[in-house]
């Protein structure tokens, strides 16, 4: 048995190192740590079912010949590793770019000095001539820019803007990479903050706590959204809106950010002819005065112009479904067959458990596939009613550790929305 696996509290270019060593060495299993750092644990959370790692308690280590390490050179980094600290005949594996002395001996890998882990697995990926889908070139890149800043920092070489540059060329989504990783904040972001909070204001609207702030910019600013972001907590609104007004390209940049659930930012900055989701948008007005984006948005939000999809708009249905009593044989050729990664257990019209792709590596013996589906199905479900929104979904998704949400309305399950439904409907709203 191969395993790749990373040093605790895992951040991006760990996870994505983990994931990249293992298209180099397809028979190998990816192992994470316990412990991941929240950003990845959402990423995680949502795309899941793109992804398949285990835990070290999920890897019999008895059987491991080849272990590679990714990102990490000492065993104290490692999560529960240690008892394949001193095998013989195993052979161990290192790619690296911290150049410390470790404990680990290792056979082979590249250890070099450039920003990223993952920087040195692409190049390997790329030479081997490698195909990645779009999702993978994403997490890529998300390892390549979290540690090099953007290709920023200092220890940023020409190795990880190449290697950034091939995985934009396999469509890495940069709308994604916004949403799970924290922009720069610079000494320009922290005086524009600054001046903001000096003419904060505050108002309500239809119940909202509401604040618009107009400004004057000259030329472009990066990263003025995690601007608007702190300015909302700082003043602890629903949500606030940046209206940055360059008048050197006559036009306004509208940046919204909300907490509540109940006021959707991402629609209202539709429709003024930008993008996003509820909880965040964007959009550039050419042409227009800062005070008449202003009293726009305070029409549209007077308007109750909140997104109208539900969970019932992105469901699928009929619902696939299965009883405790059938076989799991019968319920792995309905996976395969019906091209889905896990379904509801229904018994008299109740749901009762859930059977995923996940369940399937607790069946050791194939005399257990005669089994039937209650005794490997995961009896604890959450589930979803249809009038709530796709943020309300997500935020159970990843709270729960959860892919699927049956749909139920008065105790029947009348559809199920998946990650899949609920990656689709945000990241088809993202502003470019």
């Amino acid at each position: 048995m191969q395993i790749v696996t990373t040093h605790k509290n895992a951040d991006f270019d760990a996870f994505a190192s983990v994931i990249a060593a293992t298209l180099l060495f397809p028979n190998a299993i990816a192992v994470l740590p316990k412990t991941l750092n929240p950003n990845v644990k959402a990423f995680l959370s949502i795309h899941k079912e793109l992804f398949l790692t285990r835990t070290p308690a999920e890897v019999d280590l008895k059987a491991v010949n080849r272990l590679v390490v990714v990102d990490a050179n000492s065993w104290s980094r490692l999560d529960r590793m240690e008892a394949l600290k001193d095998r013989k005949g195993l052979e161990i594996l290192v790619w690296d770019h911290h150049l410390e002395k470790g404990s680990i001996n290792a056979a082979g890998g590249c250890r070099e000095s450039v920003g990223a882990t993952t920087t040195l697995l692409v190049r390997e990926l790329k030479r081997k001539r490698k195909r990645l889908s779009p999702m993978q070139a994403t997490l890529l890149l998300a390892g390549i820019y979290e540690d090099t800043g953007n290709l920023t920092f200092p220890a940023t070489t020409a190795e990880d803007a190449h290697a950034a540059g091939w995985l934009l060329q396999r469509r890495a989504d940069l709308n994604i990479l916004s949403t799970f990783l924290k922009p720069a904040y610079s000494e320009k972001h922290k005086a524009i903050l600054f001046k903001m909070l000096q003419h904060a204001r505050r108002c309500k609207v239809k119940g909202h706590r509401i604040s618009i702030n107009k400004m004057v910019v000259d030329g472009h600013i990066d990263s003025l959204a995690v601007v608007v972001r702190m300015y909302m907590e700082i003043l602890n609104v629903d949500a606030a809106f940046g209206v940055f007004f360059d008048p050197g390209k006559d036009r306004c940049m509208v940046i919204g950010r909300s907490q509540s659930e109940e006021l959707d930012v991402g629609a209202i900055l539709r429709s003024m002819g930008g993008g996003g989701h509820p909880r965040a948008g964007a959009a550039q007005i050419k042409g227009a005065h800062a005070d008449a984006v202003e009293q726009w948005i305070l029409e549209l939000i007077q308007g109750n112009q909140q997104a109208s999809v539900q969970v019932s708009d992105l469901m699928s249905f009929p619902v696939t479904a299965v009883s405790s009593a059938t076989r799991m044989e019968e319920v792995a050729a309905l996976l395969r067959r019906k091209g889905i990664t896990g379904i509801p257990v229904i018994d008299e019209g109740r749901i009762v458990g859930m059977i995923s792709r996940r369940d399937f590596r607790r069946v050791r013996k194939e005399s257990q596939l005669k089994s039937p589906a209650k005794a490997f199905m995961s009896a604890e479900v959450r589930t979803i009613e249809p009038g709530k929104s796709p943020m309300q979904a997500a935020e159970i998704m990843v709270k729960h550790d959860v892919g699927r949400l049956p749909v139920v309305d008065n105790g029947q399950v009348i559809g199920i929305v998946t990650r899949s439904d609920v990656m689709r409907y945000f990241y088809d709203l993202l502003p470019d």
